[in-house]
């Protein structure tokens, strides 16, 4: 029986190495993505039976793709998680993966794992069975967040300790970051996407072109008809909006 595959990794030569394994037991890789982003979308779209999952991705890693798909309520194809790092494989099984790789690739292991997604697939079970749990673990789940996010300003690249980020904004597509002592650019696509790679403790989606960093707030504003803004504790002291949909977790931030 042959089946469809995604492969996702951050790295071209892991992408072609797995392909080519992947070829030689009868699997049909039918596309490839190098990002968590683009895991999203080539499920969403191409419903493959099996996807082999780098774990550890810039932006959205392994783990992330997941709990995007369970929010989006899309179906879960058959999941084996690929690492470098053993730490990670006990994860992977902690959120019912049906098997992990270690790279570099071995070909028996990968062959072992295509042979349980296709006992898997015959079965009656399928993965939609499994989200109960997979949500209540991913809910729970720490993952490690970088310490430090890139920017680009004036043509270079800086490396900023996320505790000195005090916002973000997006506008027309570019995702500002205003930091203590610098302002810059980064390369995510979405607030969404930036704050996946942030400390889910310490960041805040008050409004849908703003992110903030709680640790930050200097001041909460009391605007009109019962809505708030908030002054942050950059150079420019910006004030923030907050919508009225994230007025009810402010109040709990701060007991208002």
């Amino acid at each position: 029986m042959s089946i469809s595959a995604v492969i996702v990794d951050d790295e071209q030569l892991a992408r072609d190495e797995l392909a080519y394994l992947l070829k030689e037991v009868d699997v049909d890789v039918v596309a490839q993505g190098k990002n968590g982003v683009e895991a999203v979308n080539l499920i969403k779209e191409l419903s493959p039976d099996l996807v082999f999952l780098d774990v550890q991705m810039p932006g959205l890693d392994g783990f992330g793709v997941i709990k995007k798909l369970l929010d989006r309520k899309v179906a879960l194809p058959q999941i084996v998680f690929a690492t470098a790092f053993d730490q990670y494989a006990v994860k992977a099984f902690e959120v019912n993966a049906i098997d992990y790789l270690l790279k570099p690739f071995d070909k028996k292991r990968v062959a072992q794992a295509v042979e349980k997604a296709k006992k898997k697939l015959g079965s009656s079970a399928s993965s939609s069975d499994q989200i109960g749990v997979l949500v209540k673990i991913l809910e729970q789940q720490q993952r490690p967040q970088a310490a430090k996010v890139l920017l680009k300003s004036a043509g270079r690249l800086f490396l900023v300790d996320q505790k000195e980020i005090c916002y973000a904004s997006i506008e027309d597509g570019i995702i500002t970051v205003v930091a203590t002592h610098m302002e810059g650019q980064s390369n995510c696509r979405t607030l969404e996407e930036l704050l996946d790679s942030l400390d889910p403790k310490m960041f805040w989606r008050a409004h849908r072109s703003y992110l903030v960093n709680i640790q930050r707030i200097k001041e909460v504003v009391p605007w009109f008809k019962s809505s708030y803004q908030i002054r942050m504790d950059d150079k420019k002291q910006a004030e923030i909006p907050v919508s009225r949909a994230q007025t009810k977790r402010l109040r709990e931030l701060f007991n208002l």
